[in-house]
């Protein structure tokens, strides 16, 4: 990630067209990132990070977003952006309603059953068709948990751990 607090919201992963529009795949549950006049920061290993301003965007296929950039007019200046990432400053976050966050608040918690049994590190979250899935590691052990409020029994940020009932037969 970038220095600072910044939120990965997509991937830049083709071009759309002749006149510089970009095939993105969208990170974020909404579009509200993309509404035109906001910032962006484009980075890609390698090469310096830059900021941009959003023209314009429109959903394109399942997770895939449209954007057009000021500056970026034709199609040889929006093949170079290909697999650069996609980041806003984290302050530019809504506030949550209670008992929701993000998954960058999640990702790291250290994860213990109702007992406390320490079954590991949350270290990343697979969205599906129904509810998410914390994917929880402990050295070379892994489990995967369905984000259900009947097994996420708490959530402390503050002490940075998660506590879950585990449902029958999952270890």
């Amino acid at each position: 990630m970038l220095q600072g607090d910044y939120l990965l919201i997509g991937k830049i992963v083709g071009v759309h067209g002749l006149k510089g529009v970009l095939k993105i795949v969208s990170f974020a549950e909404s579009l509200s990132f993309f509404i035109p006049d906001s910032e962006l920061i484009l980075k890609h290993a390698g090469h310096e990070q830059q900021t941009c301003i959003v023209k314009w965007s429109k959903p394109h296929k399942q997770q895939n977003v449209l954007l057009c950039l000021y500056g970026i007019d034709n199609c040889t200046q929006a093949e170079s952006l290909i697999d650069y990432e996609l980041f806003v400053e984290a302050s530019c976050l809504p506030e949550l309603e209670q008992g929701t966050y993000y998954w960058k608040d999640l990702i790291g918690l250290w994860v213990f059953t109702e007992d406390e049994t320490f079954l590991g590190e949350l270290v990343s979250i697979m969205p599906t068709g129904s509810n998410d899935v914390y994917v929880i590691k402990d050295r070379d052990k892994e489990i995967l948990i369905p984000a259900l409020e009947s097994v996420v029994l708490n959530i402390n940020l503050e002490d940075q751990i998660m506590q879950v009932r585990l449902p029958e037969g999952l270890l």
